[in-house]
This record gives C-alpha cells, sequence and structure tokens, in this order.
C-alpha cells in the first residue's frame, strides 16, 4: 500500500506564491504518472498538472504560466509550485499517483486558501 502525504498547504494573499510537496512511501520511479487535484466546496475534484515518467508535464488552461509540477526521484517527492494565486485556487489540494500496475493511491489533501 503507497502512503503518500502532502504538506505545504495554507492561507496566502492573493499574488501570494505557495510550494506543496508528496511524499511518497517508496520510490515514485514505480509510477507511470503523478498527478495534482484539488477539489473546491461543492465542486468537483478536477486535474491540476500531471507529471510523467520521463518528466512530460501537462496542466489545466486555469494555472498554466503559474503553476509548475515537478518531482525528485531522490527524495521520492513531488511537488507543485504555485505563484500568482488568486481567490479561485481555493480548494483543497490531493496528490495522486498511477503505479505501472494501473494502480491509484490519493493522499489525504492539503488546504489552500487565497485571501483578498
Amino acid at each position: 500500500q503507497v502512503q503518500l502525504v502532502e504538506s505545504g498547504g495554507g492561507l496566502v494573499q492573493i499574488g501570494g506564491s505557495l510550494r506543496l510537496s508528496c511524499a511518497a512511501s517508496e520510490s515514485i520511479l514505480r509510477f507511470a504518472m503523478m498527478s495534482w487535484y484539488r477539489q473546491a466546496p461543492g465542486k468537483q475534484r478536477d486535474l491540476v498538472a500531471v507529471i510523467y515518467k520521463g518528466d512530460i508535464t501537462s496542466y489545466a488552461d486555469s494555472v498554466k504560466g503559474r503553476f509548475t509540477i515537478s518531482r525528485d526521484n531522490v527524495k521520492n517527492t513531488m511537488y507543485l509550485q504555485m505563484n500568482s494565486l488568486n481567490p479561485e485556487d481555493t480548494a483543497v489540494y490531493y496528490c495522486n499517483v498511477l503505479s505501472v500496475f494501473n494502480k491509484e493511491y490519493w493522499g489525504q489533501g492539503t488546504q489552500v486558501t487565497v485571501s483578498s
């Protein structure tokens, strides 16, 4: 069973930055893809960014140019650098991984709140 632990969320003002981390309990080299999702109150969970083996990345249109997803294979950690934050970015952010055996795992989530 893969354990994923997110951290780095918090309260930030408009235009501010945060860096989220997702630490895995085993080597992330085993994961075909790693993703960040977010869910705002009363809304569905949406894909924010994904990083594939080989470090190919993809982003939701709403965060392109502001968010950067990355991974550290030595620390077994994935990151989401979030810049120019606005209130629409307020949500619980979840880490998601897909193993090479097509099994999916989720973290517990970390709250990001952008205040005016």
